[in-house]
């Protein structure tokens, strides 16, 4: 089982991101400690919230107060709803919240469910609880929970993760060619997107575009793709190669066929209203671009705003990492299009959208699901330094991505016709 820690100033975002997942029957609420109870069994965000204000207030100087913490048993463990909220409570109390409000929520809205815990990091008296050697210990408890409850050790699993760390593209450190490979060759197994533009902008976190090209030739009309690699603005950062060098799957057609299967896997999904109403709660929520990115961020989900040269808005790009799926804010939805976040953003003309009502159900037990990785949705803050960018986008990737290790396809393509061609002879 591996425990992913996560910490931020904003409460309501971590209860409003479970709170989207149980509203939309992704997930329910399976324990909850310290908690307010209301006369209903329902519970909306701001009453979940009223269990953790009294801690806030008190609060003397912790900026990231909020816990966000995941629980991710390995796909091949078959865990009840019941143990699970054994292990939490048992997590909690090890790593010294067990006398803190918390929530547990489960996820099913990928093949591998988990929890995820919500609480607060501060005591009654505004003290922050220590967090001293928190990564060691919350391993030792792992290991710990898996021999007690008979789970799968994870222990060679973030070994092997760890040994395949992946980086944004550095056109500064070389191999500039295998670093883009280590992106593009990997990047389809993991995230549904329907068009290039699309693709772009996932890319794009990575510092890297592709570019469509058209020629002739023998009188026939040709496209293809160049792949480009980019600076920390944004900017072209090194000369083009071409979708050949990092094999078929590279290419434009490769593309088109995997735009076709998103589109076809993502028409009816749920996780659309979901990452649909995290949008709206934060555009509802927040006065400017950069606390709208901030407050999404926290969620694991990427903004991606393309302007003009004059500044105007023309388009905007959400990337959700909990569910890996890419969309066009029109896509999400018309009152999410990019003139609206122009209008709001550089007219100061505030749209009129109503925030989403979605209110918790009941507790209830039902089914375990069975248990590919989710990428925890709060280690994703892009928004200060490069460096914490690139750590950020590491850590959430778990090192899904090894790296291409200068693999060069067009050679391996003009080998295999050789071989071809002799074989024929």
């Amino acid at each position: 089982m591996i425990a992913k820690i996560g910490r931020s100033e904003n409460l309501y975002g971590a209860l409003a991101y479970n709170n989207l997942k149980v509203g939309n029957e992704n997930g329910q609420i399976l324990f909850a400690n310290k908690m307010i109870e209301t006369a209903s069994g329902h519970y909306s965000v701001a009453q979940l919230a009223q269990s953790f204000a009294p801690y806030l207030i008190a609060n003397r100087n912790t900026e990231k107060h909020t816990l966000h913490i995941s629980l991710n048993p390995d796909p091949k463990d078959k865990v009840s709803d019941d143990k699970f909220r054994k292990m939490a409570e048992e997590y909690m109390w090890e790593m010294g919240y067990g006398e803190q409000p918390f929530v547990v929520f489960k996820h099913t809205d990928i093949d591998r469910s988990h929890i995820h815990i919500v609480s607060v990091c501060v005591d009654e008296q505004g003290k922050k609880i220590s967090d001293k050697f928190e990564k060691m210990r919350s391993m030792n408890v792992c290991r710990e929970l898996e021999r007690k409850h008979g789970l799968i050790p994870a222990t060679d699993k973030e070994h092997k993760q760890n040994d395949k760390i992946f980086r944004p593209v550095d056109y500064r450190a070389g191999s500039v060619k295998s670093q883009i490979a280590s992106v593009v060759r990997h990047l389809p197994n993991y995230y549904h997107y329907q068009t290039l533009g699309e693709y772009n902008a996932l890319l794009s976190l990575f510092n890297v575009t592709t570019e469509k090209i058209e020629r002739e030739l023998h009188g026939k009309a040709q496209q293809g793709l160049l792949y480009i690699p980019l600076n920390e603005k944004g900017e072209r950062a090194g000369h083009p190669f071409k979708a050949s060098l990092f094999g078929k799957n590279a290419g434009l057609l490769a593309l088109e066929l995997h735009f076709a299967k998103c589109k076809t896997i993502l028409k009816d999904t749920p996780t659309k209203q979901t990452l649909e109403s995290a949008v709206t709660i934060a555009l509802q929520s927040t006065r400017d671009e950069l606390s709208f990115k901030k407050q999404l961020g926290e969620q694991g989900i990427n903004v991606v705003v393309r302007r003009n040269d004059v500044g105007r808005i023309y388009g905007i790009t959400f990337i959700d990492h909990n569910s890996k799926t890419v969309w066009n804010g029109s896509r999400l939805s018309k009152e999410l299009s990019a003139n609206t976040f122009n209008d709001y953003w550089n007219n100061n003309i505030r749209p009129d959208i109503k925030e989403p009502a979605v209110e918790l159900p009941k507790i209830s037990i039902s089914n375990d699901a069975d248990l590919p990785v989710e990428i925890p949705h709060h280690l994703f803050d892009f928004l200060n330094t490069n460096e914490k960018h690139e750590d950020g986008l590491i850590e959430a990737l778990g090192g899904l991505l090894p790296e291409a290790q200068g693999e060069d396809y067009e050679e391996q393509a003009f080998t295999n016709r050789m071989r071809k061609k002799k074989r024929n002879k």
